[in-house]
């Protein structure tokens, strides 16, 4: 079964024709082909064609090697993605279950907000700031222990 094609296909009707066991690492891939089979086209209804071509990227490279210890050059340049299509990464690497993928995701959004205050974080997340000026001096006032 494992040099049998999957076609996978987004959720803007884009479809890719893999390996399984290229796709295997993805949990609900596996268990999708478990249910129906190699002969129908699995829909990925959560991921769009470019995302699912980087996941689909991913798989194939992973695929023949043990985990990583969290180095891989390989890794670093595939994480070199905008925003967007990181946070895209995290949702369809969260929904076809790929772990590896989900971990390596999260740690570059954590590796990006490391070292900064509060404000850069909204800034560069684009995230409004919904407290009052009242609000603000109320809570730093109740956690006076955090800045000591």
């Amino acid at each position: 079964m494992d040099n049998e094609l999957v076609t996978l296909v987004s959720s803007d009707g884009v479809e890719f024709k893999i390996e399984y066991k290229d796709i295997k690492m993805a949990k609900t891939v596996q268990q999708l082909v478990e249910d129906i089979g190699t002969d129908s086209p699995i829909p990925l209804m959560e991921v769009k064609g470019n995302i699912l071509e980087k996941v689909v990227e991913y798989c194939k490279h992973h695929s023949n090697k043990p985990d990583s210890d969290g180095d891989d050059p390989w890794d670093n340049e595939f994480m070199d993605v905008d925003q967007n299509t990181l946070f895209e990464l995290i949702l369809a690497s969260n929904y076809m279950d790929i772990s590896s993928l989900l971990e390596l995701t999260c740690q570059k959004v954590a590796d990006m907000i490391k070292g900064k205050t509060t404000e850069e974080i909204r800034t560069m997340f684009d995230i409004e700031d919904d407290f009052t000026p009242e609000e603000k001096e109320k809570i730093k006032n109740e956690n006076e222990w955090i800045n000591a």
